[in-house]
């Protein structure tokens, strides 16, 4: 393992790992640097506790939820409709829609804060939105949603709103569109 450790590809690894054990051991009284004399130069001393700070750092980053944020890609399609229809998602999750088909955008209609929608997209665009409130978003197509071309976003399993997205004036098509896909979202 020593071996292992000296060689130029086991280095860096080896010494951020060196650190942080034994500034831990150094903490709780354990061995010292002055008893491992093959110790690395580099990281002895003082260095111990700040290789110690950044390798938690590194683990805070590597598990924070921000890293782990989902990425949900949706298609607008030439056949005036998305792919998927209703998403579910966390807050703070990105839904990218990709543009496949002419003349089809993205509009919110409804949300849990009606005074802060999300932006929109222009005709023939990819659009991304990240999702930071809890609820249920309407959105659709804006030539198209009088014909159906709706989908919902369900931000964090919250269905708090939905008497409010029941109550959006819809055309007939797609008022019965909304009752099937706010179904699919209280089965889930």
């Amino acid at each position: 393992m020593r071996d292992y450790l000296k060689q130029p590809n086991g280095y860096c690894v080896a010494s951020v790992v060196y650190g942080a054990l034994f500034s831990l051991a150094g903490m709780t009284g354990g061995l010292t640097v002055k008893e491992t004399p093959n110790f690395p130069k580099l990281i002895s001393g003082n260095y111990l506790s700040e290789y110690l700070k950044l390798f938690l750092i590194l683990l805070l980053i590597l598990f924070s939820k921000s890293t782990f944020a989902g990425n949900i890609q949706i298609e607008i399609n030439d056949d005036e409709t998305y792919s998927v229809k209703v998403a579910r998602v966390d807050i703070g999750d990105t839904i990218h829609w990709l543009s496949n088909g002419e003349g089809h955008n993205v509009e919110f209609f409804a949300g849990p804060d009606m005074t802060s929608l999300p932006k929109g997209s222009e005709i023939d665009t990819d659009h991304s939105v990240i999702f930071n409130k809890s609820g249920i978003y309407l959105y659709g197509c804006t030539p198209h949603a009088n014909t159906g071309m709706i989908g919902l976003v369900v931000v964090g399993d919250d269905l708090h709103n939905l008497e409010g997205i029941k109550d959006i004036q819809l055309s007939i098509v797609a008022k019965t569109v909304l009752e099937r896909l706010l179904k699919t979202a209280q089965s889930n």
